[in-house]
């Protein structure tokens, strides 16, 4: 069955609550063995809904102006919260069974643990707050969806313009940098209002949870159990302290490769005066070396690969009033990933093949796992699948860069350097938002400007009043579809260095450490499954340090001023 024939029909969520509701009450007086199978009749009712709002999803976000898939959009908004209260009583009744012994050993500890975490992050009386958070996002993601950039004889959306920004040619770098800037401030009284709503009731959403603000939920939202804001901050400090300098050298070499002394926001896209590698050939080219590339890799990647591509599972090719961007998502009733993304003709087309791919190589591994929970690990962990597969391709870059893979190598490595910090960026402003919520938007933007300079110290706006003024954050949809999340993906880096670290001294060793943890899913915590994996602790003191050096002498051994 290819992805198209995947039937989609919107569920009767009355139905769905009264067989639950019946499902509770069964289980208030069943037994150990009764209550275990209650709990798989539950999961077979969560898995049919989480199928029916991820199909729903990926076709709006296919075409934005489907109107099926928009009217659906607003049915998902309104009837998620009512399935977040569905998952808190069927939480809260396994909480408080008196066989809980029994349920953890059939279903593993790590799962009450989460439940714990989830149990503190819903109550009814939120729902029509979450409705119109979900509401607000939308907003956000049907306004960045609705730019028409006109350039170059045609109309782009914003994904359409990554590879004019990376262009060789300054000039073009320029004018399509600022007008995709243009598009931001031309609606900057409308991302301010969405933005503004979003922060009040998410802080609205934990007062009535009874959080002092919104920090501590949003971490539980992402499921952290094993680690809270001070050890965050304390990993910024590393990451300012150790990472900073390197990426500062970086930029530095950066700008003299491309002999610019006004170096500007615009030309730090650009990696190489004789410009950014880029993919050989076209949308079909690159996923036909993609199967190949998948099918050396090993057994097992080659399984996942011809799965996907044989279902149809990828959508790749950017078009007018797509969406956005790119994810991988699950669909639990046809054990299949999803690959959504936009061909650009740049780099970022084969990183597709490797970070969104690593997590869909995660999901397809840990698909047997019938509860929900464990399908996928937190995000955090999510994120080293696939900024590790990242690395864990570099034998096959050739495939798709050819006479301009050393090329393609370094600017990666120095990109994942250099990312860290605007990582870390975004993450210190979500603090100061959240702990801040009654900040004016001007206040937030020019507290951006303030941690952008702590962190980015050499990035120079000179001549955009809106990037002076603070305004970049809105590019990053993440601030709204998921407080807190963009931590995560720094976290995830330093542990992808060290799997770059693992195949430079034995890949099968490497390989076989990556799949054994995909296979555990969403089994055990963040730290947990560092260990599976045998990776270190980001927190620690001295990691940062220690990942960094296999990284500093591949990128010392390349002479990148001639590339």
């Amino acid at each position: 069955m290819k992805f198209k024939e995947y039937s989609y029909e919107r569920p009767d969520i009355k139905k769905a609550q009264e067989e639950t509701k019946n499902l509770l009450e069964d289980f208030k007086t069943a037994n150990a063995e009764e209550q275990i199978q209650i709990v798989h009749k539950y999961n077979e009712i969560r898995n049919y809904l989480n199928s029916m709002i991820t199909l729903s999803s990926i076709r709006n976000s296919i075409n934005l102006e489907d109107e099926f898939y928009k009217k659906e959009k607003d049915f998902w908004n309104e009837n998620t919260p009512i399935i977040s209260e569905i998952s808190d009583s069927f939480y809260r009744a396994l909480n408080d069974s008196k066989y809980k012994e029994e349920l953890e050993k059939e279903f593993g500890h790590h799962l009450f643990d989460q439940i714990e975490v989830n149990l503190k992050t819903f109550s009814p009386e939120i729902i029509e707050d979450l409705i119109e958070e979900n509401k607000i996002i939308s907003e956000y993601d049907d306004l960045i969806g609705s730019a028409e950039i006109e350039y170059d004889g045609k109309i782009n959306n914003i994904s359409d313009m990554t590879a004019y920004r990376q262009s060789k040619d300054r000039k073009v770098r320029q004018e399509s940098s600022e007008l995709v800037f243009e598009f931001f401030n031309e609606n900057l009284e409308k991302f301010d209002e969405l933005y503004d709503k979003l922060v009040k009731v998410r802080t609205k959403i934990a007062k009535k949870l009874g959080f002092d603000t919104f920090t501590e939920l949003g971490y539980l939202r992402m499921g952290r159990t094993d680690y809270n804001a001070e050890d965050v901050a304390n990993y910024r400090r590393q990451v300012y302290e150790h990472i900073v300098p390197i990426s500062q050298d970086l930029r530095k070499r950066q700008q003299e490769r491309l002999g610019i002394d006004d170096f500007k926001y615009y030309d730090r896209t650009l990696s190489f005066t004789s410009g950014n590698a880029k993919p050989h050939g076209n949308d079909e080219w690159i996923m036909d070396n993609g199967r190949k590339m998948y099918e050396e890799l090993g057994e097992v990647p080659h399984e996942f690969f011809t799965f996907m591509t044989e279902h149809e599972l990828f959508d790749v090719k950017a078009r007018p009033r797509k969406q956005a961007g790119g994810y991988c998502t699950y669909i639990e009733e046809y054990n299949s990933p999803f690959i959504f993304a936009n061909f650009n003709g740049t780099a970022g087309d084969v990183e597709v093949l490797t970070h969104e791919a690593g997590h869909a190589l995660q999901v397809y591994l840990s698909r047997d796992y019938e509860l929900p929970e464990y399908i996928w690990p937190s995000m955090e962990a999510a994120e080293i699948h696939s900024m590790s597969m990242e690395f864990l391709t570099w034998p096959w870059m050739e495939l798709f860069f050819e006479e301009e893979t050393e090329k393609f190598k370094y600017s990666h490595l120095e990109g994942a350097v250099n990312f860290i910090p605007y990582g870390v960026t975004i993450d210190e402003f979500q603090h100061f938002v959240y702990e801040n919520p009654e900040a004016t938007p001007q206040e937030r933007r020019a507290k951006f400007r303030e941690i952008e300079k702590k962190y980015l110290p050499d990035i120079d706006y000179t001549g955009n009043e809106y990037l002076e003024n603070g305004g970049f954050f809105y590019i990053q949809g993440h601030l709204f579809w998921q407080a807190f999340y963009y931590i995560d993906y720094t976290l995830a880096q330093v542990c992808a260095f060290q799997f770059l670290s693992k195949a430079r001294e034995d890949a099968d060793q490497a390989m076989e450490d990556y799949l054994r943890l995909c296979r555990q899913g969403g089994s055990k915590s963040f730290l947990d499954l560092l260990e599976v994996a045998d990776l270190e602790n980001p927190f620690e003191d001295g990691t940062i340090q220690k990942s960094l050096v296999d990284v500093q002498e591949i990128l010392e051994s390349i002479d990148d001023s001639s590339l």
